[in-house]
């Protein structure tokens, strides 16, 4: 066996077992795990620890947090994301998955960002929104979803979801198969990193010049998620 041959056969092996490693969360062991947002004891642990299962209300398993409109005036984008969590739905933990509001407003655009744990299903609810993402060989998938109708992001790619109407906003409601998907908006990271990305990086990547760096970081908020 030569040894770029031995090197390539080691490559392969060692892609194989990260890939064994590369899974959605983990099923539960049990009917349920209602998150206990004040454990006892204080400890490192992949999802919120558990509440005695005798202890399980109704009320656990249900919020009325995606039923409120959230402020699309917040960022410069003209959106706003609402997120169920732990916290506001404790039954939700360690079931894998999370939903979200979307509330956009005339000509709002949710950027371009991506779930690095999730891959995401929307749904239009109300007005109609443009959606699409982008695949690892740069090809754009797009569409266009009316009142009813569904997309999917796959997940860790990059997507966006623009609200083409000049007069009205739309709300649409999504679900991604994660506890905790992670959201990073390109534009946000690139210019609003702390500490920031040097200049002559984020020149050569995007080929402008100081100035127009400097009126990016300017017009970008922090944080959209």
């Amino acid at each position: 066996m030569t040894p770029i041959f031995h090197l390539l056969h080691l490559c392969l092996a060692l892609n194989l077992f990260l890939l064994d490693q590369v899974k959605p969360d983990p099923d539960p062991l049990q009917d349920y795990c209602v998150a206990n947002p004040k454990p006892a004891l204080s400890f490192y642990t992949n999802g919120a620890p558990c509440i005695d299962p005798a202890l399980a209300r109704s009320s656990h398993f249900s919020t009325s947090v995606l039923a409120m409109p959230g402020d699309t005036k917040a960022n410069p984008f003209g959106f706003n994301v609402t997120l169920t969590n732990t916290l506001n739905l404790p039954g939700l933990n360690t079931m894998g998955l999370t939903m979200a509001r979307v509330d956009i407003e005339a000509n709002g655009l949710v950027p371009p960002h991506s779930h690095p744990r999730a891959s995401e299903v929307i749904i239009c609810l109300e007005g109609s929104v443009l959606v699409g993402f982008v695949d690892t060989s740069a090809r754009l998938f797009t569409q266009k979803l009316r009142v009813g109708e569904s997309f999917i992001f796959p997940k860790g790619l990059i997507h966006f979801i623009y609200n083409m109407d000049s007069m009205s906003p739309a709300l649409a409601v999504s679900g991604m198969n994660s506890q905790n998907p992670g959201a990073q908006v390109g534009s946000v990271a690139m210019f609003k990193s702390k500490p920031l990305i040097p200049d002559e990086v984020l020149k050569g990547a995007f080929q402008i010049n100081g100035q127009d760096i400097a009126r990016i970081r300017r017009n970008l908020g922090g944080s959209l998620f």
